[in-house]
Formats: C-alpha cells, sequence, structure tokens
C-alpha cells in the first residue's frame, strides 16, 4: 500500500527524542506500596468492592463499573488494602482510590484463568472483564469500541501503531517484545467481530518494526502493513483513518461510522496476552525519559505505581525538575504530584529539567496563519480564539471547534507563542455548557 500524497493531512515536524528505541523494558520490581484510582477510563468511575484490612492478590476484581460505559478495575498485586481514600486525578477529576500495602509474594487471585471465547458476545464479555481501555491515551473502554450494534459494519481494523509524540517508544518496544500476541490480538478483533482487512498504521521512523510487520503480512496474508510520513500528530485517530484509508470522520461522529475501528498496538497486544493467559490489565509499558532522570528507560510497571517511585528506580532525580509529565510533551498532562500513581492508558513518565520546561513569553498575534496551515483538522485557531475571547458560541460552532483533536501543533508552531490548543479546549467547554 503506497502513500497518496493528496490525501495526506498536514502537521508539523518535531523532534523525535526518542533515546530509548534500544532499550528493552524492563520488568520493575512492585513496591511497598500502590495506589489504585477507581476512574482509570473515560466514563463513570468504579465503585471499590473491597475495603481496609482485605487482602487482595493479582488480578483480583476491586472495582466494579458502576455504569454501562465503564471498565472493571483489578488489583495489580497481592498484600493487605490499607485505607480506601479520594484522589484528584490528572484530569482534575475527583475518585476513590484503593491503596494496598504489597506483600512481595505477587500470589495471583484463582479467578485468573483464560476465558472461554467462541462467540462475538462472549469475546466482547472476556475484553469487558480484562478491564482492557484504549492504551494509547484516550482511555475509552475497548469493550464498548467493540460491541458495534448490528446495523454497523466494520470494514476496517486499524492498529495504531505511529507513536508521534516526542521521547515515547513503549509502542515500538511492544511490537518489537510482544510480537506474537500482537497477531493474535489482530486475529480475534477481525474474527470475532468480523472485520473485513487489518492494516498496521506505522510511522516511517520505525523501520525495525516496519520491515519486521512486513515480513509477517506476507507470509501470513492476513494484514497489511500501511507506512506513515515521520510527521505529528500521524497518530490522532481521525488522522490516521484519513491518510490509511482516505476516509473522514464527521463532527460528532464515531470511527464505525465510516465502517472503521481503530486500536493502538499495545490495546490489541494485551487483546492476545489476556485470552492466553487470563491475566486482567494490571501493569503498563511506560518510557521514562527528560533531562532531569538519571536513566532513561522503558518499565513494566503495576498499575498504582507512584511517580516517586518511577524516578527512585531510575537513579533518581539529577538537578532540578522544571516539570513532570504523564503522556508526551505534545498531548501529555502536567503533574502537581509526584505521588501520583501510574494508570492504565499512560504510556510515559517524562522529567523535564528546567531548560526543557520553560515557558517561552507570549506576544501578540502577528496573523500569519501558521496555525491554520499546520492544523491537520484544517480548523482556524486564530479565529477561534476571537470567537472565545468574545463568547461568541454560535461562531466558534461554525468554526468547528469541536473537530479540535487537541494534539498542540497550533501552539507549537505560532511564532507569538499564544495557547491555542488551551483555547480551543475552553472552546468547547463553553459549547458544552451552553447547550446545556
Amino acid at each position: 500500500m503506497s502513500i497518496t500524497k493528496a490525501r495526506l493531512l498536514k502537521g508539523i515536524h518535531v523532534a523525535h527524542a526518542k533515546s530509548t528505541e534500544n532499550t528493552q523494558t524492563i520488568p520493575m520490581p512492585v513496591p511497598s506500596r500502590v495506589s489504585i484510582p477507581m476512574l482509570q477510563h473515560l466514563g463513570a468511575p468504579c465503585k471499590s468492592i473491597v475495603k481496609p484490612g482485605d487482602r487482595v492478590l493479582v488480578g483480583q476484581l476491586i472495582g466494579e463499573c458502576a455504569g454501562t460505559f465503564c471498565a472493571p478495575i483489578h488489583s495489580s498485586v497481592s498484600g493487605t488494602v490499607k485505607a480506601i481514600d479520594s484522589m484528584v486525578t490528572t484530569s482534575g477529576d475527583s475518585c476513590e482510590v484503593v491503596v494496598i500495602e504489597t506483600d512481595g509474594t505477587q500470589e495471583v487471585s484463582s479467578d485468573v484463568k483464560a476465558p472461554v471465547v467462541n462467540s462475538k458476545e462472549s469475546f466482547i464479555e472476556a475484553i469487558k472483564n480484562s478491564g482492557l481501555v484504549g492504551l494509547g491515551g484516550a482511555g475509552f473502554p475497548a469493550w464498548v469500541k467493540l460491541n458495534i450494534k448490528p446495523t454497523q459494519k466494520a470494514e476496517y481494523l486499524i492498529i495504531n501503531a505511529a507513536e508521534c509524540e516526542p521521547y515515547i517508544t513503549s509502542d515500538y518496544r511492544e511490537m518489537l517484545e510482544n510480537t506474537e500476541d500482537i497477531l493474535a490480538g489482530m486475529a480475534a478483533v477481525k474474527k470475532y467481530i468480523g472485520i473485513d482487512k487489518v492494516i498496521i498504521s506505522i510511522e516511517k521512523n520505525k523501520p525495525k518494526a516496519i520491515e519486521m510487520f512486513q515480513k509477517l503480512a506476507a507470509e501470513t496474508k492476513a494484514f497489511e502493513v500501511y507506512v506513515l510520513q515521520s510527521k505529528y500528530p500521524k497518530g490522532a485517530e481521525k488522522v490516521i483513518i484519513y491518510d490509511t484509508i482516505g476516509r473522514t470522520v464527521p463532527e460528532g461522529k464515531l470511527p464505525i461510522d465510516v465502517g472503521t475501528i481503530v486500536m493502538n498496538v499495545a490495546s490489541v497486544g494485551f487483546v492476545g496476552t489476556y485470552l492466553r493467559t487470563g491475566m486482567p490489565l494490571t501493569q503498563k509499558r511506560i518510557t521514562v525519559d527528560g533531562g532531569a532522570i538519571a536513566k532513561a528507560q522503558n518499565l513494566m510497571v503495576a498499575i498504582g505505581t507512584s511517580i516517586t517511585h518511577i524516578a527512585e528506580y531510575c537513579g533518581g532525580i539529577k538537578g532540578e525538575v522544571g516539570k513532570v509529565l504523564m503522556g508526551g510533551p505534545m498531548m501529555g498532562l502536567a503533574l502537581y504530584n509526584m505521588d501520583t500513581p501510574v494508570i492504565k492508558n499512560n504510556n510515559a513518565v517524562l522529567f523535564f529539567d528546567e531548560k526543557q520546561a520553560k515557558e517561552q513569553k507570549t506576544t501578540l498575534c502577528i496573523r500569519c496563519g501558521k496555525c491554520g496551515y499546520a492544523c491537520p483538522v484544517r480548523l482556524m485557531p486564530v479565529s477561534i480564539e476571537r470567537a472565545f475571547e468574545s463568547k461568541d458560541t454560535e461562531r466558534l460552532a461554525a468554526l468547528k471547534v469541536n473537530l479540535c483533536i487537541e494534539c498542540g501543533c497550533c501552539s507549537y508552531i505560532c511564532p507569538a507563542k499564544r495557547p491555542l490548543v488551551q483555547t480551543n479546549r475552553a472552546s468547547k467547554k463553553l459549547l458544552r455548557e451552553t447547550k446545556k
């Protein structure tokens, strides 16, 4: 499958900074304590079903879904529940958190068994029980995405292996280290959801992965490989759909509305692992990098491990920390507390020194138009900024601000360093409040 230039969306070139791409993933020892939030997905938070003093085991259900748009949560360790507390998440929501003091044995729950899957219904139930959410960052409950209506048809399964954010290499290591389960996950989704064609889309800056999957595609005839330009944000869902198959997801619609399901490569790899082992989502592969950390590396960590423990394991902080990010520098979230725990959809922790974190002074817009030229979904951020400042909600709706994927291209390219992506985010909130 060749790249069609006429079909490519815009974006920006950013420094890849992938210093850990050749660093094999290391299992991090289980910390003395984990804090497992009951909200690790889009939708309703889970309700904890354990109490202080309870002994819990690895893979044991500790958080039940309180709504239909949710994913259950399991213990990543064996140990004793010390407290049911509350915390503020990186997104600003408040939720319960189960604090567990680990015993070091990592005893596995007897409930952990490979699921019996022989139909679409049993497959969806298995994915729901696994606790899988989108591991690319959004945290969309996977069973909801895969549970398409009888009137809907998924022609394409696009495996998102772009990993276009600077620094992050956890998905790349997933491709090299968990290949067999990725293939098994692809096959299972294709079979039980009834998908016609599977395409794995990989950014051009990952030649080893491209070569390996092209060889596997030729041998198995089960999927195709599409090579994406090395340009940010090729991993954004709407962008990768358009670049790979030339279809546009309309405002307010989902990929399935254009016959497509998009899954992150780590999500698909987990599907294969879960069907083989029955172990729910209790650990996460993450990249640790940045100028303020002593040793950059890829780690497999227990969900609920604090950023403090991760920093200590990586040799500690060197110099002064300017900012700690959960995720990449383009779309990641700055942390206010080093006690923040790793959750399911985290793929990186970046420790930036003062130089990397230094914010540039904002000046007046010079109407250069670079933000609109760089926007991958063809919005006009400078016009959106004007409409937001005047609280003109009709104009914001007409400018299609809800199509914004919050990739940060506009803010990155702006010579005046205007906070355009933050304004877009605030504009969408203003529209939601107006509708209410």
